[in-house]
């Protein structure tokens, strides 16, 4: 899937969160991506550099990176 695309995806679900403290937010998202997005499009947005991710997506990413969401190298 179109990295692109995931990052519009990513953001918009960061504007859900947008109201909430940061560290719920950031877990929300987290929590969303997890659940909700394909294997292959969690992939795709961790194969990324970040590039166009709004600060609070961003960090929900990281912290699927770090958790061992990342696609195998």
């Amino acid at each position: 899937m179109d990295v692109k695309r995931l990052t519009y995806m990513a953001n918009q679900i960061g504007k859900f969160f947008a109201h909430k403290p940061e560290a719920e937010a950031v877990a929300g998202i987290e929590s969303h991506i997890r659940q909700f997005w394909d294997p292959r499009m969690r992939a795709a947005i961790l194969a990324g550099d970040g590039a166009g991710l709004d600060p609070l997506p961003r960090a929900a990413v990281e912290r699927l990176r770090l958790t061992g969401q990342a696609p195998p190298t």
